[in-house]
């Protein structure tokens, strides 16, 4: 892995941009560093295509792209179960062009018996999540409060897990302990996790997304600091650029190429401006 981030070599062809939200682009507070914001608009402005790749679902992530003037043909949320279309006639401007989705119930009768206490919630295809209580921390539009037995739906993209009373390291060795098979899950900074049908991630996503746009393998970058940015650097960093966040965990910045400063240094703008 190398601190350095040397400027591209000048070149007619664009690069494929992705950028998680949460830590990378922005604050805890949901501020944006000004720094940051100008040079996504730069990086959009010399031609790059950038794009968002994240977690959170759409509802989520729309105001995100309107904070920042981005308006790109393709849009990863919810892990990569979900990839949005740029469609102008559409109300929100996107319409959901491919949904990867798995029936949650038994990952979620096996989490509930290791965390009885534990705070759901699972998002639909259409975009509507279900939440049992406790969950009043979180964006809670397009949202609606369930008893556990009403997350038992046939179909989801995407399955939130919080456990408040527990510090993040005994949380991941109780994650560790459920053996869960037949989903995708990332651990977050703290007792959240975070799970997605088998095999999707943001990684799958952009790669469908780049092989429909064109782009050639030398010319990803992805930036981001969770766990569930590992896939994506593997991708990204296959050919291209991965690069964490300087206040990532170890195994994160292991799994990259580049290292940038922190969120708090607006380290994604020092790593838009190495971009011809």
């Amino acid at each position: 892995m190398s601190e350095r981030m040397p400027r591209a070599d000048l070149t007619t062809d664009p690069w494929f941009v992705a950028l998680d939200v949460d830590g990378t682009i922005m604050h805890e507070d949901e501020s944006i560093d000004p720094a940051v914001a100008s040079a996504v608009a730069s990086a959009r402005d010399r031609g790059h295509e950038v794009t968002i790749a994240t977690g959170r679902s759409w509802a989520g992530t729309s105001s995100v792209l309107e904070t920042l003037g981005l308006r790109p043909e393709y849009v990863v949320c919810a892990n990569g179960a979900v990839t949005m279309k740029r469609d102008d006639a559409a109300s929100d401007g996107y319409v959901r062009t491919h949904i990867e989705t798995f029936d949650p119930t038994a990952a979620l009768e096996r989490i509930r018996s290791f965390l009885p206490d534990g705070r759901f919630m699972v998002e639909l295809p259409d975009g509507e999540r279900i939440y049992t209580a406790g969950m009043d921390t979180w964006n809670l539009d397009s949202a609606r409060q369930v008893e556990f037995e009403g997350l038992f739906v046939p179909s989801a993209t995407r399955v939130v897990v919080v456990s408040p009373e527990h510090g993040a390291d005994e949380f991941m060795d109780i994650v560790a302990g459920m053996g869960l098979h037949q989903v995708s899950y990332a651990i977050g900074w703290t007792a959240w996790l975070d799970i997605a049908p088998d095999g999707v991630s943001k990684a799958t996503a952009l790669e469908r997304v780049r092989g429909w746009q064109g782009h050639a393998l030398d010319r990803v970058i992805a930036v981001g600091d969770g766990r569930n940015d590992i896939e994506m650097f593997t991708w990204a960093g296959a050919a291209g650029r991965a690069v964490a966040m300087g206040q990532a965990p170890d195994e994160v910045k292991g799994a990259a190429t580049e290292v940038t400063g922190s969120v708090d240094e607006a380290g994604l703008a020092v790593v838009l401006d190495t971009l011809p």
